[in-house]
């Protein structure tokens, strides 16, 4: 298992949109993320910044994210979500998400 954090802003007048949207995600959209291999996946905020945390469970991690960009339904909920983040300068290339680097854990 390996975790993951990324982070994105969301546009100050689109922030309620989003949480209205993640109050009551498309079920699709859920079913994918499970066949992912994506489990414990939370959504923080604050201020603009909007906080992603999940654990990767599968072996292929680059594959599993290839199949979920794939996904007709996935592409349809990103469409939806896309226009009220704003992505951050310093993320990189190919990145929507900036990835986070672990520097701290305790279980």
């Amino acid at each position: 298992m390996k975790r993951y954090g990324m982070v994105v802003k969301v546009k100050p007048d689109k922030l309620e949109e989003y949480k209205r949207l993640h109050a009551d995600p498309w079920p699709g959209v859920l079913k994918m993320i499970a066949q992912c291999n994506i489990r414990n996946y939370s959504i923080y905020h604050k201020d603009d910044m909007t906080f992603a945390y999940f654990e990767y469970v599968g072996d292929d991690f680059d594959a599993d994210m290839a199949k979920m960009a794939a996904d007709p339904t996935t592409q349809k909920w990103w469409d939806v979500c896309k226009p009220l983040l704003e992505p951050l300068e310093t993320r990189a290339e190919g990145e929507f998400w900036a990835d986070m680097e672990e520097v701290f854990h305790c279980e």
